[in-house]
């Protein structure tokens, strides 16, 4: 079994204040801005006076799409322009990560295999690297590879629990959200490097 980098895995996490951050940036920047509402001037209809502007003894108006009127426009709603996204620097990001992992392995969620072999793209040969580690197929499984090609997606697609990407493309929500962590030993350089490069 692959020893894990103390400075990756081993980090001793006193608060979880920039964990949170970059959660909450991972979120942010997945969400779309779709919702949109329709204006006082985008309402169909309301081209004429309701009533009189006097003599009536009710309120004036001049059209039934005022925002206050059923079935009026929506005052100060959504447009769907919106932007949700949050900025996180890229060494901010990278030491997010470092921490999440250290605190999975911490709660020994993080294994290591010494490879990941699927030559024919077959979910079989996902169960029976399953079954050969001794993993648990049920838990929500992050596998981290260093190379994600056409036939490990085929072999892991229809697997619901398992979610496969390569080392660049960790992330804080990924990582917490996974029950167990599993990291091919060649994955484990490429991480060393795109986490720590910037500290040499």
């Amino acid at each position: 079994m692959a020893t894990l980098n103390k400075d990756i895995f081993g980090l001793t996490v006193e608060n979880h204040e920039l964990v949170k951050l970059a959660y909450d940036a991972y979120l942010a920047n997945s969400r779309s801005s779709h919702a949109k509402t329709l204006k006082r001037g985008e309402v169909s209809g309301g081209g004429k006076k309701p009533w009189k502007q006097k003599g009536t003894g009710r309120a004036r108006f001049g059209s039934t799409r005022n925002p206050i009127w059923r079935h009026g426009g929506v005052a100060f709603g959504r447009t769907g322009e919106e932007n949700f996204t949050k900025k996180i620097s890229k060494s901010a990001k990278r030491v997010a990560i470092r921490q999440a992992l250290s605190m999975q392995n911490k709660d020994k969620k993080v294994f290591t295999a010494e490879t990941f072999a699927c030559p024919k793209g077959k979910v079989k040969e996902t169960i029976k690297f399953f079954n050969d580690n001794k993993f648990d197929m049920s838990k929500n499984t992050l596998l981290v590879v260093s190379e994600k090609d056409e036939l490990v997606r085929r072999a892991t697609a229809n697997v619901a629990t398992l979610k496969v990407v390569r080392p660049t493309y960790l992330n804080v929500f990924d990582i917490l959200n996974a029950d167990q962590i599993i990291i091919t030993e060649k994955s484990l350089p490429i991480i060393k490097d795109w986490l720590m490069g910037e500290e040499k």
